[in-house]
């Protein structure tokens, strides 16, 4: 900026300004001409006010320029030449911050601005209506400050949404004026109104607005807030407090913070609030429970705050032996605001530390010598030198991020960069957890402070670590820093000259190792090989009793075991020592000492057991106790003694299981006995310790888990175990001499291999089938749980009209807070609470027809109930309910008056029999009377005649009068009543439509009415007609009074009131008493929609269950909503929803699986065309239509925004009085007066919502269209908060530098207003997306709760009015800990269409409720599983957050919380009152995709540390739950398809060698059955069906067990079974590879409904490697056995052992076709065909996706083997040595082998082999060099080979006998070993690749896999030419659509009507 302007002007822009004035901004883009500098190219013409562009703008100026461009836009209409002036600040701020415009965008920008001020100037002058332009700004100035000055308190809606408009342009206007003011000199001060000193009339705010112009709003006048704002802004005693306010006008504590320690501003505010909110929050609640109210911020809060947020910093620095460095003095006032000052020091740490926020004792570390520095200050402290103490890192606003920040970043990202986005081996890069547990060691201190740059810790490069330049340290040195705390000194000194080293992983290693399953859980383990040995032993000892185990010769056997032990725990040992080697450098030495003590010790155990066991085998020691003594005789050996003693090591451990308070205090205890005590058991960490539960919890865990296993152990033994040990002695006794093949091992003995065989799967079975007992367990005592917990109690609309009348007083008992003296207990599991509404709890009643009429009003917004429908629910409202008066919604009373006609009129008895019998309804009883009063009440007001009064009357009081006598039956003639009915339906529905034309109508009605009432039903005739008869004839001495009068009634104009008053509540009354006469039977069905039938029953379920007593809002606890966006979908564009995908839109396919709610609607908007494109659908409604029934965000912030709405409406009810509730909530909402501004003050207090919109700066600078979607939401919501990052360049020392920010922002005046923007060290995104998404936004969330929101899930009204009941769960104790976790109830909206849907509708249900029920008791294992879980916000933001965010290994992200959660001894509690929905994927490809995931993720969880630290610090029966229900699942279903595999080389090994058939002859001579029944054992594989037990109890209690049968059922006759056996191979495949490779990657399915077809290359390139393969060597496998086994063995035998593994071979193969819509239409097969030939043809190359060459694909699909390890390969290469047992066994089978066994034929195999191998060589090779010049003779050469093969096939088969048979078998013998060779060339590929071997490995892998897709093909083909066939597949795909009656054929045809 230069000191004289650069442009002169003729006329000056500011008022008598010179061109030498100084100014503050350059202009060069301007002549100096002394002509105007341009002319207007719109001179002449009349100027319209078009607005320019101020939403996309370069990133560098946006928030330095937009706020100017907006106000232009705003004014310009009525001051364009201020419009015009703001624009030209606006270019000016851009060129100052951009002069040679090298960002991006920016000369673009620059240029079309000036082009706009060009045509502008002219033009706006003469529209100024003051001399110039200062003039001008500052009247328009002053007129919004006069506006703002005069409505500044208005609390009228109206008011307040202009004041926010022109607070804003009023801020902006005085900006440019001050700049306009300074430019012009003192000739502008010539007006004679200075300009003041800057006054902020709009400072952006998130909830509280803390300037002075926000003091008048209702949230500022709301006491705990104005306690707190003065607590905080209490700066009396502080020093430098002078210093500060010569920079600041009005301070407070933060703003000293700031100075002393150099946070930045946006830090501050938005921490500054953080606080208030907490600390008003935390008064509140504290000052209810005092007598009297405070007048000041009360101790209490804060001592709250100041204990949750700082517990884990002392227990850090307990654990370390540290001395907290929080101090706090005597003096109360001073303490108070000490605290304040701690905390909030605190939370500007957490709010600065961006990825370090996963590090929370790095932050510990980072408090601990800032708030001794603080400490320091406040006490005055001077150092050595005499100077006053200052914080080492104090300076500008930036200094925390630039000098603590920034270099513990850098180390994160460099250590993140090495890991090369997740596919270098773990122990090669520290990850989050890594560098956090760094600080769990006294070691950290040695860092020093000011950190010492070239401490280790800072080192990442591994091989040559570079001395990086100590950073200079302040004036002060570190001992004069540090002089007041020598403890702090240790080791901070710098060893000069000393390399920095690596310090390697910390604590754990990540290694990739099956082993690690063992490692993490070896006690369970050596549990099941203990017992499964011990099982052995007994059964070997041919028990009969369970008591025989005592005897002294089996226990000695039996007691063999515990060597095994010994040998499992130096297994144990090795694995310690080996797994941790590379975090030996970290590791104290205690530590490793230990280590290696227990190898030790185990290495002794393991060789003094053995030894004793042998030498004292049988050499007994006995003694007899006394005569008649239970213990008779007992002996023991030596051995036995030794194994006491071995085991006197576990009796500590059982002491401190049966006690847990005493572990938990020696695991927490810093005393030297309990360190010594814990040191053997387990390694002294920061986490892990004090996990105990409560003695109760205990029990109940332990009881579940000693009955499972006693169930398990007692079927293995007698149905796994016992049967196969006579078979076992037999086959050692058989000798088998003859083998049919080569016998590699022929001195091995006692058939070792076929006891093998038959032993091995059993063993695994054994291993596995805990799963299946667990999975029967679940069920059991998950459905014993559900029913006490009350679930499905109300699940129909049956039992919902049964027992509606208890609703109020369940309503009242939940929801209506009591009254401050009296306490409400918790509902009991028996209580009875189907009470009716007490006389007491009239006010009650008022507050649920409130609440419930507000429900169903939602529900039909959304389209869920027709007009109609909404009528039959809703519940009057009135004054009368006051008085405890209440008619009951229509559809209650549907019919009832029908029913009750039909009993009276054929009645016959007396009138209290009547009435009885009437009564016994309540609601007929209700209907009738209701019925009678409202036609009293209609006739009225309808009838004004005085004559016809009195008619009316006398007839009333006659009828009344005999009902008083009990007459009414004799009086009257109840078989008229059906006439009487039928007359007044008519009546009503012509006082409903309120025609005028219709008074004749009426008339006639009434007459006809009357005379039905007096002349057929009245018997003896009606008294007031008889008296007006005989008046009459005195008056007019006629006979003929009836015929004179009945004509005349009703025919005057006068007589009736026609039409009736336009009164809102007469006419509800009218059309109620028209359906009650009208409604029949249908009104049981009401609502018809199956959603809202769902959600109303769930809600009166829920009220009935075990809920805490909602507290007032103002005492709630108050909570946020936090959920993550990339790039989903934010709303439906116009385009999307009318483009076809295959030719079906998503409108039309909306429309067609939603048919009654696109009904609902159109009659909602009131269209009367269908047609999605006409004109009377609005494009907005459209959008929002289809958006909400999609996976869309625009439908979770919806449901999200309900909790606003249902607190506010709570809120309404706790404020107000009988007369506002009777006004109703609607009209006080809409009345704009000062209680609808409170209501929104309290809900602010309450709740946030945040979006973490990772992308969305960039999208707007873009130009995308979601940016506007959610700008949108943002209008609409004007609660919601939008969080991005925002990257853009800046220039600094002449680089472009990229920066980047948090920013949080809202709408404001219809754009995106800048709340807060915190520089980041660096890009956030380093580890996992969504963890590192959610941790950049989660410094703008609020309150003490915080609930994690996905994006594909949805909220109710009705269960948003639950949360302030969920949220009382964290005030109460559980067991040994305080909830810090709250599981909530889902459920899966996305099971409505296709039976895929629906299978996994069903399981995921199964899950979350019964599963997780389970889970959370009595197992006490439930951790977070993603979702809308509530967190307590301040316990997880001081211990790392909501998630872990290390690249691969938290893969599943979620999870990990909970694991964290417990090991930092948080409790994770579930409750099943509240739900919330959520979609998930709805197509095979993508249900494989997200199985896959959740695979990879939890072969992560296995090798991680958290895992292991749960397996290893759990008791014994919790970690059984731990295992069982995390990794231990997936590695069971890992095991299942293992064992079949070995169940089917045993038998291929059994049958090849000749061993089954020799046994099995053996068997037959010596009628030996039980051999049978061994080589058939693998039947017990087959169980796994039992897994599903726990989706059928569900499904019962929620649904009913019958029709929990009838869906089982359906859902097997729909394939259920195949989806879930091909599920079974997607998860063992991903977890099973992912342990052994890596390669866990997040998979994106997308969150679209999806219907449409997959093409068969889509299918194979997903499923090929997973299921295909595998399937086909499942059928391989089963062909051989079948072929090799038919001379010995029965067809029958072989179907019982085999047929789940054909089942589950051909489910693997074919179940992505059967599950494909479309997917046997010839056309589609035809273009697949084409599409799979144009693909596996396609070379690959640089930038060919893999969906588009074969090449590419297959490279993709082994990417995880090129960053295995080298065990991981060798492992691989032994894997692929078993498809050589093919051929090894086979060729000895050839009739051309003669029956040689000679080892020579094996290797003649291979070179047959080799041989066809050049064959294809020299195929391709002639390829090569002669089909492009000599293709004849590449013809005539194929043709050569031919017949030499063909030659060569026939002269063996006439001289060696090679038949057919031979061919085949060499087929099945050499394609195995060819795909066995193509994958050990996967494995050995970095050897191989670039040579030619490669090549050929790659030519034939093409070959196979081209092979196996025509031989998948085929049959697909074949069947698609049977058209019954795709009908079929339709019919079981769209089951639940057919039965739905929605028109699915249209989309799978993609028959799209169009116009």
């Amino acid at each position: 900026m230069s000191s004289s302007s650069e442009i002169v002007v003729a006329e000056p822009f500011y008022e008598c300004a010179s061109s030498s004035s100084s100014s503050s901004y350059n202009r060069e883009y301007v002549s100096r001409d002394t002509r105007p500098f341009t002319r207007s190219i719109t001179y002449g013409r009349d100027y319209t006010a078009e607005p320019f562009d101020s939403e996309k703008l370069p990133v560098t100026l946006v928030s330095e320029i937009q706020r100017f461009l907006r106000v232009a836009n705003l004014i310009e209409f009525d001051n364009p030449r201020v419009a015009y002036i703001c624009r030209f600040h606006a270019f000016e701020v851009a060129h100052n911050l951009d002069r040679n415009s090298s960002g991006r965008g920016v000369r673009q920008f620059k240029t079309s601005l000036l082009q706009r001020l060009e045509q502008d100037e002219e033009v706006t002058i003469r529209k100024r209506k003051e001399k110039s332009d200062i003039r001008e700004l500052k009247r328009v100035f002053h007129y919004y400050k006069d506006y703002i000055i005069k409505h500044g308190g208005d609390c009228n809606l109206e008011h307040r949404q202009r004041l926010i408009k022109y607070r804003a342009i009023a801020s902006v206007l005085r900006e440019v004026l001050d700049t306009v003011t300074n430019a012009a000199g003192s000739q502008a001060l010539a007006d004679g109104d200075t300009v003041r000193a800057k006054s902020d009339f709009y400072v952006p705010y998130n909830i509280l607005p803390l300037d002075q112009g926000g003091v008048h709003q209702a949230i500022m006048q709301l006491p705990e807030i104005k306690f707190s704002v003065a607590a905080v802004r209490n700066v009396r005693g502080l020093p430098f407090i002078e210093d500060l306010k010569r920079r600041v006008a009005h301070i407070d504590l933060f703003d000293w913070l700031q100075f002393c320690f150099g946070f930045q501003k946006g830090n501050i505010s938005n921490q500054r609030e953080h606080l208030i909110l907490l600390l008003a929050n935390t008064h509140i609640r504290q000052s209810n429970k005092q007598a009297h109210v405070p007048k000041q911020l009360g101790d209490g809060a804060l001592d709250d705050l100041m204990k949750t947020f700082f517990k884990n910093y002392t227990e850090w620095c307990k654990f370390l032996e540290r001395k907290s460095n929080i101090r706090l003095p005597y003096l109360k006032q001073e303490a108070q605001q000490y605290k304040i000052l701690y905390i909030g020091l605190y939370l500007l740490i957490w709010g600065e530390a961006a990825n370090l926020r996963f590090m929370p004792e790095c932050l510990c570390y980072i408090f601990h010598h800032m708030a001794y520095e603080l400490h320091s200050m406040l006490i005055d402290a001077v150092s050595m030198t005499g100077e006053k103490l200052m914080p080492a890192y104090g300076g500008d606003s930036e200094s925390f991020l630039k000098n603590i920040v920034s270099p513990i970043y850098k180390v994160i990202q460099e250590e993140a960069m090495k890991s090369n986005n997740g596919t270098t081996d773990h122990s090669k890069w520290r990850n989050y957890d890594d560098l956090n547990e760094y600080f769990w060691s006294p070691e950290c201190f040695q860092m020093g402070w000011p950190m010492r740059q070239d401490h280790d810790f800072f080192c990442v490069n591994i091989k040559e670590p570079k001395l990086k330049k100590a950073q200079a340290p302040t004036e002060t040195t570190e001992e004069d820093n540090w002089e007041g705390n020598a403890d702090e000194e240790t080791g901070a000194a710098s060893d000069e000259g000393r390399k920095p080293k690596w310090l390697g992983k910390t604590n754990f290693v990540e290694v990739r190792s099956f082993l690690q399953i063992f490692r993490s859980f070896d006690r369970m383990w050596s549990f099941l090989i203990l017992s499964l040995q011990a099982m052995i032993m007994m059964a070997s000892n041919d028990m009969e009793s369970p008591l025989q185990v005592f005897d002294t010769h089996i226990l000695e056997d039996v007691m063999s075991i515990f060597i095994t032990s010994a040998v499992l725990k130096l297994i144990q040992a090795v694995l310690d020592i080996s797994f941790t080697w590379n975090a030996r450098c970290t590791m104290h030495s205690s530590q490793l000492k230990k280590k290696v003590l227990k190898m030790v010790v185990a290495m002794i155990w393991t060789i003094i057991l053995p030894i004793l066991y042998s030498s004292s085998s049988k050499k007994f020691t006995c003694y007899s106790s006394e005569y008649g003594s239970w213990l008779g005789e007992w002996c023991y050996s030596p051995y036995m003694v030794a194994v006491a003693i071995y085991l006197l090591t576990n009796a500590l451990d059982l002491i401190l299981f049966l006690v847990p308070a005493i572990g938990r205090y020696i695991e927490t205890s810093n005393f030297r006995i309990c360190t010594i005590l814990s040191w053997w058991t387990q390694p002294r960490l920061y986490v892990g310790r004090g996990m105990q539960e409560s003695q109760l919890s205990i029990l109940k865990y332990t009881l579940f888990w000693v009955l499972l296993l006693l169930s398990k152990f007692s079927f293995s033994y007698n149905f796994e175990i016992k049967p196969l040990i006579a078979p076992t002695r037999q086959i050692i006794k058989i000798g088998v001499k003859d083998y049919e093949w080569h016998e590699l091992f022929p001195r091995v003995k006692s058939n070792a291999g076929a006891i093998i065989a038959i032993w091995t799967p059993i063993i695994m079975v054994y291993f596995m089938d805990i799963q299946i007992w667990y999975s029967v367990f679940c069920a059991i005592f998950g459905g014993f749980y559900g029913v006490l917990h009350h679930i499905g109690e109300i699940r129909t609309l049956g039992m919902l009209r049964s027992k509606f009348q208890a609703l109020p007083a369940a309503f009242n008992h939940c929801f209506i807070p009591p009254p401050v003296k009296s306490k409400r207990s918790r509902k009991g599991l028996f209580n009875n609470r189907f009470q009716k509404v007490s006389h007491t709890e009239k006010n009650s009643l008022v507050k649920f027809v409130l609440v419930w009429n507000q429900i169903i009003s939602r529900i039909r917004e959304e389209d869920l109930m027709s007009n109609k429908e909404v009528d039959l629910m809703k519940i009057p409202f009135s004054p009368e309910l006051l008085s405890g008066k209440i008619r009951w919604p229509v559809f209650l009373l549907a019919n009832k008056v029908s029913v009750a006609l039909c009993i009276a009129k054929d009645f016959v008895g007396k009138d209290a029999n009547l009435l009885r019998k009437i009564k016994k309804d309540d609601y007929m009883y209700m209907s009738v009377m209701e019925c009678y009063e409202s036609l009293k009440n209609i006739l009225e007001i309808l009838v004004v005649g005085d004559l016809e009064r009195r008619i009316i009357s006398g007839i009333v009081d006659e009828i009344e009068e005999s009902i008083g006598r009990s007459s009414l039956l004799e009086d009257l003639k109840m078989s008229i009543l059906p006439f009487l009915h039928v007359k007044l339906i008519e009546m009503v529905e012509l006082l409903v439509e309120g025609d005028e034309d219709h008074h004749v109508k009426v008339v006639k009605v009434l007459q006809d009415i009357l005379e039905i009432v007096t002349n057929d039903m009245m018997l003896k005739g009606s008294r007031t007609l008889n008296a007006l008869n005989t008046d009459r004839e005195i008056e007019a001495e006629s006979t003929e009074l009836f015929s004179n009068v009945v004509p005349e009634l009703f025919a005057s104009k006068h007589s009736i009131h026609f039409p009736l008053p336009d009164s809102n509540p007469l006419n509800e009354q009218i059309k109620r008493f028209l359906m009650l006469l009208t409604i029949k039977d249908t009104a049981l069905d009401i609502p018809s929609n199956l959603e809202a039938r769902r959600r109303i029953s769930f809600f009166a379920t829920s009220l009935f269950m075990d809920i805490p007593t909602a507290p007032k809002v103002r005492n709630m606890l108050s909570f946020s909503v936090l959920t993550p966006h990339y790039l989903e979908e934010v709303t439906f564009s116009t385009k999307e929803l009318h483009s076809s995908q295959e030719g079906v839109s998503i409108s039309f396919y909306m429309q067609r699986i939603y048919p009654d709610e696109w009904k609902n609607f159109l009659e909602r908007i009131g269209a009367e065309d269908s047609d999605d494109r006409s004109d009377d659908i609005k494009e907005e409604d459209l959008r929002n239509w289809a958006s909400y029934r999609g996976q869309t965000l625009s439908r979770t912030v919806r449901g999200m925004m309900y909790y606003r709405h249902a607190l506010k409406l709570q809120a309404f009810l706790d404020m107000a009085e009988d007369d506002d509730i009777i006004q109703g909530y609607d009209a006080i909402e809409r009345g704009n007066d000062t209680l609808s501004v409170q209501l929104d003050a309290l809900a602010d207090l309450k709740f946030t919502h945040v979006i973490s919109c990772q992308l969305f700066g960039s999208q707007k600078s873009t130009g995308h269209t979601q940016a506007q979607d959610i700008l949108d939401l943002m209008i609409k919501y004007p609660s919601l908060r939008v969080a991005y990052v925002e990257d853009k360049e800046e220039i600094m020392t002449n680089k472009t530098q990229k920066v980047y920010s948090s920013i949080l922002v809202k709408a404001v005046n219809g754009f995106d207003q800048e709340i807060y923007r915190i520089k980041l060290p660096g890009p956030p995104n380093i580890g996992e997306g969504k963890p590192e998404n959610q941790n950049h936004a989660i410094i703008f969330t609020r309150g003490e709760a915080l609930q994690a929101i996905d994006m594909n899930q949805d909220n109710y009204m009705e269960e948003a009015f639950k949360m302030r009941n969920v949220l009382q769960e964290f005030l109460g104790h559980q067991g040994a800990h305080r909830p810090t976790i709250l599981g909530l109830r889902e459920h899966i909206f996305t099971g409505s269409v296709s039976s895929l849907a629906w299978f996994m509708s069903y399981q995921e249900t199964s899950f979350v409720t019964i599963g997780q029920r389970i889970l959370a008791n009595p197992l006490r294992v439930r951790f977070h599983y993603g979702h809308p879980d509530l967190f307590d916000r301040v316990f997880h933001l001081t211990r790392g957050g909501i998630s872990k965010a290390s690249k691969t290994i938290n893969l599943s992200e979620d999870v990990f919380a909970g694991y964290n959660t417990t090991l930092r001894r948080g409790y994770v509690t579930y409750h099943e009152y509240m739900q919330v929905g959520k979609g998930r994927d709805v197509g095979l490809n993508q249900i494989s995709k997200f199985e896959a995931k959740v695979a990879n993720g939890n072969s992560e969880q296995t090798i991680s540390r958290d895992i292991y630290r749960l397996g290893r610090r759990f008791d014994f029966f919790r970690m059984l739950s731990c295992y069982f229900t995390t990794t231990g699942f997936y590695f069971s279903s890992l095991i299942s398809v293992i064992g079949i595999y070995v169940f089917l080389y045993g038998q291929l090994y059994l049958v090849l060698s000749g061993l089954e058939k020799a046994i099995l002859l053996e068997a037959k001579i010596q009628n030996i059955q039980s051999l049978q029944t061994a080589l058939a054992s693998q039947s017990f594989i087959q169980l796994g069906l039992l897994t599903g037990l726990p989706m059928v109890m569900e499904i019962g209690l929620q649904k009913g067990f019958l029709t929990a049968l009838k869906d089982f059922v359906l859902m097997q006759l729909q394939l259920a079974a195949v989806f879930f056996t091909f599920n079974l191979g997607t998860k063992s495949h991903y977890y099973g590879r992912t342990i052994l490779h890596g390669g866990a990657k997040y998979r994106p399915t997308g969150r679209k409904f999806v219907v449409f077809h997959s093409s068969f290359t889509e299918n194979y390139r997903l499923y090929s490697r997973s299921h295909f393969m595998k399937g086909f060597e499942l059928l391989l496998l089963l062909v051989v056995y079948d072929l090799f086994r038919k001379s010995y063995r029965s067809s029958m035998a072989y179907v019982l052992i085999t047929y789940a593994v054909w089942f589950l071979s051909l489910t693997w193969l074919f179940a992505p076709f059967l599950f494909n819509p479309s997917g046997f239409e010839w056309g589609k097969i035809v273009d697949d065909w084409k599409d799979w030939n144009k693909w596996i043809k396609q070379q690959g190359g640089m930038g060919i996706q893999q969906d588009k060459s074969w090449q590419s694909w297959w490279y993709d699909e082994q990417a995880h083997l090129r960053h295995s390890g080298l065990c991981s390969r060798m492992i691989e290469i032994l894997l692929s040595l078993r498809f050589f047992l093919y051929q090894y066994g086979l060729v000895y089978h050839l009739d051309i082998s003669g029956q040689n066994k000679n080892f020579i034929v094996y290797l003649l195999s291979w070179v047959v082999i080799i041989v066809i191998f050049l064959l294809i060589k020299g195929v391709k090779l002639g390829r090569y060099y002669l089909s492009d010049n000599h293709q004849l003779a590449f013809r005539l050469s194929k043709v050569v080979l031919f017949l030499g093969v063909v030659g060569t096939i026939m002269a063996l088969s006439f001289v060696c006998k090679l038949s057919l048979m031979d061919l085949i078998v060499c087929c099945l013998a050499f394609l195995p070993t060819g795909w066995g060779l193509i994958l050990i060339g996967q494995a050995v590929r970095p050897k191989i690749e670039g040579t030619a071997l490669w090549q050929f490995t790659r030519l034939f892998a093409q070959a196979y896999d081209y092979g196996m897709g025509i031989i998948l093909f085929a049959p697909i083909a074949c069947l698609a030419w049977l058209p019954i066939i795709s009908a079929f597949q339709t019919r079981f795909l769209f089951n639940e659509a057919f039965s739905r009656r929605l028109q699915i054929q249209p989309i799978l045809a993609g028959k799209q009507r169009r116009k």
